[in-house]
């Protein structure tokens, strides 16, 4: 009998050997994923035999890993900010460096009364979702050009069950003036902001499997930081308020893009290790 918990050793030596990181993690998460098991809970694991199928559908988990697919696609869903969403190769992977964004927008949005949020380039909707989730009283429009990514976006909604009023999700092109219907107090965006030059040293994992869709942001990764300071999508009330993920090169550039389209106080917030992550801007 093959138990579950020799099914996590042997993943997990594999993966050690293939050189992952975070292979004890990488071999429980599979683990529970080919035989429908809590990865949190792996206690009884010793007593959980596997059929023939789960380990099959196991060793096709590792071969897929092996051949670089992310781990969040394999399991077809990833944490953000607290909560579970599901993930598909149509959207980006959550990513831990975004949650600085998305806890600047949940602190803005608490300090208004019933904001109207815009979650720009929603991808899975995890901003969005997270900010309706942890501010009630707001209601969120989340934006993507990408149909799919949208479809991920309401499947997201309805995990969290979440609908209209406090959330609803609409196709537009970021990059169009004035394509998003209503007026809102706070946008918060995860634009692409890879440039030509990057996009050509991305790691394999990211530019084999991740959309390019939303990554690339043009030759010097600044198209999207231009359109929502010069002539943006959206319109925000007098006082509303701009949070925006940047690239650590172009940074600088993106807040002197506001500042000189007449944006007050347009300017960079840092994560903890002094990188700077965040766009700020007022209308």
């Amino acid at each position: 009998m093959v138990s579950a918990w020799d099914c996590f050793l042997q993943l997990r030596q594999q993966l050690s050997e293939m050189g992952v990181e975070q292979a004890e993690l990488e071999a429980r998460e599979l683990t529970a994923c080919a035989a429908g098991l809590d990865a949190r809970d792996s206690a009884d694991w010793r007593m959980r035999p596997l059929s023939a199928e789960e380990q099959s559908r196991a060793m096709q988990l590792l071969a897929r890993r092996r051949n670089g697919e992310p781990l969040p696609y394999l399991l077809g869903e990833w944490d953000f900010y607290g909560n579970r969403f599901v993930v598909t190769p149509e959207v980006l992977i959550p990513r831990g460096d975004t949650e600085w964004l998305c806890d600047a927008a949940v602190q803005a949005a608490r300090q208004k009364t019933a904001p109207r949020v815009l979650d720009l380039c929603c991808g899975s909707g995890c901003i969005g979702i997270s900010l309706a989730l942890a501010v009630p009283q707001a209601q969120v429009v989340a934006a993507d050009c990408s149909p799919e990514a949208l479809a991920v976006t309401r499947r997201n909604a309805a995990l969290h069950q979440l609908g209209q009023p406090r959330f609803s999700a609409v196709q537009a092109d970021a990059l169009v003036p004035d394509s998003i219907d209503g007026v809102f107090d706070i946008v918060v965006s995860n634009p692409p902001y890879i440039t030509a030059e990057e996009m050509q040293a991305l790691d394999r994992s990211v530019s084999e499997f991740e959309p390019h869709l939303a990554l690339y942001g043009g030759e010097d990764g600044l198209d999207f930081y231009r359109a929502m300071a010069q002539h943006p999508p959206f319109r925000l009330r007098e006082g509303g308020l701009l949070f925006a993920e940047c690239g650590w090169r172009q940074g600088e550039q993106a807040a002197e893009l506001f500042s000189a389209a007449g944006w007050k106080q347009a300017a960079l917030r840092c994560d903890l290790a002094g990188v700077p992550r965040i766009v700020c801007a007022a209308i």
